[in-house]
Parts: C-alpha cells; structure tokens; sequence
C-alpha cells in the first residue's frame, strides 16, 4: 500500500495511526498503518519531540530542572554543562570546553542537527561578548518594526508613554484595520524580553487588541518615537559581580480606568544584573492601596521562589533573606503585625504566603522611599527626568550609542 498520500489521524490516546485513503479500503476491512515516528502537524508532534530529546540527554547523564522543565544539566568531574531548549532551538553552555564537544558529538549521533558556532543571535536576540560580559539587545528586530511602520525617519521622543494618559474603550473611532495594530502590539511583546523599559507601556497598549481605536493606535505610534531613540538598549551581564539577590515590588492603586483594578509591577537583581520583571494587572478590585501593595508583594515573592529555586539547581549559591522593597508603610505594618483581622480577611491567602516565606528565611520586606522605588517604571506613566533616573537603575544600555 502506498501510504505516502494515506490521510493524516490523531488520537488522543498515546497510539496513533494513519488511515488509508478513500478507494484502499475494502468493505468491512479496518487496516490502518501504524506511525513508528511522529510526524508534523500532530498533535502529539512537539510533545514526541521533546521526550525523544529528554531520554538522549537523561540517558547521557543530563538531569532535568525542577523549575524549568526546558533546561538539562550535566554535572561531571567537577564541570557543569547546561543545555537549554527551546522549540528546535539549542543553547549550550558550560565550564569545560572539551566536555561540551562531547555533548555535541552525541547529540549528532541521535540527530541531525547544526552547530552555528559561538552564540551570537538566538530567536531575535543578539547576543555580543567580551571579558566584561555579555549584552543582549534586539537591535535588528528593533529596526524592523520601525520600518515596516514607516516610522524609520520621524522625530524621537524621550518617553514611551504620554504623562497621565488614560486610555479607555470608549474614547476615539475604531480603526478600519485592527490587524495592523495587533500585529505591531504582538511584536512589541516580544520586544519587553530585552526592554523592561518599555513594559509598562506595552502593557496598557495590549488591553486593547479586541477593539483598537485612533487612541490607542496614538499612543503606539509614541512608543515607537521612543524606540526609535534608542534602538539597541539591552541588558548588559557582568561577567563578576556579587551574587546578592534583591527584588523591588510596587502597585498602582485603581489604575485602570475602567475596571478599577490596580496594577503590579516588580524588577529583581541579581547583584547589579537585571534578571526578572513584569507588569501585570492584578485579578481582584483592591479596596486600599495597602491592599494592592500586598497583593504585589505575594506575586514577587511567589517569583522569588522561583528564582531561588532555579539557583539552586545552577548551582549559585545567594545570601538568604532576599531584600523585598516596598515604599507602602501601611503594607509592611500589615506584614509585621498578624492581629489586623478586619483589614486583611479578605486578602488572607497572600498574607498567609509572605509570612510563611518570611519564617522560612527566604524574604525579609524593606521600607524604601518612594523616589528611590525602581519599580514604579512598571506601574506608573513617568515625566521624562523620572524615567531617565529610574531606567538608569535598571542598568540597560544602548551598545550602538555614538561615544
């Protein structure tokens, strides 16, 4: 039987066949063919994949993170090579050269595979190297975006957002093409891997892709003005430095216009070096600023662990507790003294998180002033000489810069 034009079936369950086509099959016959291998457009394709590729590492000697699944780690004679995956996409890394040479030697022994050389850029991000260290920026795919809007010669701005802009889904006329604002919005997404500057702003921008408006639009175009200043900021990796874990946590109460829910912003170090943040509006209306405090401070420490966790698996070895800095004084008083039941019944489950990660030695919460909280960038719409200060904090540079 010719099954190169069989048609394609999937199951759920772990077996999967192929059907002969119509005109093979003769009345009452039930033959399928059996797949020995996965094939593309399956459902159970990626998964095959990636179990193909565990049991080569595992059988290796490779082990599995337990906080990231995607991420193997071989440790022998006193070296460590770590493998990361991502699609078909491979990233290899360690202490020792010769062993790494190996772990390529078997991979293509098991696959057909192609080694690039030194990483240099990696799914859209470039990636440049010294003794110093490395810095990550996504220049190129910067200036994509600038000219496939057109926006390759107009007049930069120092912010990426407007100062106390409100957007909403009632103001301004619906665009004629919406798609052209979610394609340059999902692109922008991807952008904040490298740019935690210009997180807030996207993430406002990104509440609108149902229903996109001439504002909305508006302020994306703004975004792009600012991009266009600095096309290649990244995020520079010392090569030394102190490995003391820090994290920054910050809300804005009632942000949103019309939800009335309040907005969640951290950043975390690892000593001067940038490695976690997010903007993200919480789930729950907050009845205090107190309370939307709170509510960011168990998100940073629910990352925390996280983090925490994945060192361990590395290998990197931090001091314990973590500085966690908050410029909410109510928030705190919440945190040292249990007895308030009247005010954090509702918010009980968070209260319960941080306090046990404070037993546990993990956290310990701060008091910071409000002018030196990094992570109101992620919260709030800032004037220019705020945000300049603040993203000077973050330590992202622009490699391309003229000096």
């Amino acid at each position: 039987m010719d099954v190169n034009n069989a048609f394609l079936y999937s199951d759920l369950d772990e077996e999967v066949y192929m059907l002969p086509p119509p005109g093979y099959r003769r009345k009452g016959e039930t033959l399928v063919c059996r797949l020995h291998k996965s094939l593309y457009d399956l459902k159970q394709a990626s998964r095959q994949w990636f179990s193909k590729f565990s049991e080569s590492l595992c059988a290796y000697g490779f082990v599995h993170s337990t906080t990231d699944h995607s991420l193997f780690i071989l440790r022998r004679d006193g070296e460590t090579i770590f493998v990361l995956l991502y699609v078909d996409g491979i990233v290899i890394t360690g202490s020792s050269s010769s062993l790494i040479t190996k772990v390529q030697d078997m991979l293509r022994q098991n696959f057909k595979i192609k080694d690039l050389g030194t990483l240099k850029y990696f799914l859209g991000i470039e990636v440049a190297r010294s003794k110093k260290g490395l810095f990550l920026c996504q220049h190129k795919y910067v200036l994509d975006i600038l000219q496939d809007s057109g926006y390759t010669g107009v007049r930069p701005t120092n912010t990426p957002m407007e100062l106390n802009l409100k957007l909403t889904n009632d103001n301004g006329d619906l665009l004629d093409d919406p798609s052209a604002y979610r394609r340059l919005v999902g692109r922008l997404i991807y952008l904040t891997v490298t740019r935690p500057d210009i997180v807030q702003a996207v993430n406002i921008l990104s509440q609108f892709m149902h229903q996109p408006k001439k504002p909305h639009l508006n302020a994306a175009n703004r975004l792009l003005r600012y991009l266009k200043t600095t096309p290649g900021q990244g995020i520079y990796f010392q090569a030394e430095s102190d490995l003391q874990v820090r994290a920054y946590c910050d809300s804005d109460w009632v942000s949103c216009p019309m939800t009335r829910r309040s907005t969640t912003g951290y950043c975390i170090f690892l000593g001067p070096i940038l490695v976690s943040w997010k903007t993200k509006k919480q789930h729950t209306i907050s009845r205090s600023s107190a309370e939307a405090e709170y509510r960011a401070m168990a998100n940073t420490t629910c990352e925390l662990t996280w983090l925490a966790s994945l060192l361990r698996d590395i290998g990197l070895q931090h001091s314990l507790p973590i500085p966690l800095h908050c410029d909410n004084q109510a928030a705190l008083h919440i945190f040292a003294n249990p007895v308030f039941h009247e005010r954090i019944k509702h918010i009980e489950i968070d209260c319960d998180l941080v306090r046990k990660k404070l037993q546990a030695s993990l956290i310990q919460p701060t008091k910071i002033d409000t002018g030196q909280q990094i992570a109101n960038i992620f919260t709030k719409t800032l004037g220019q000489d705020q945000f300049r200060f603040l993203a000077s904090k973050l330590d992202v540079h622009n490699l391309h810069a003229p000096t």
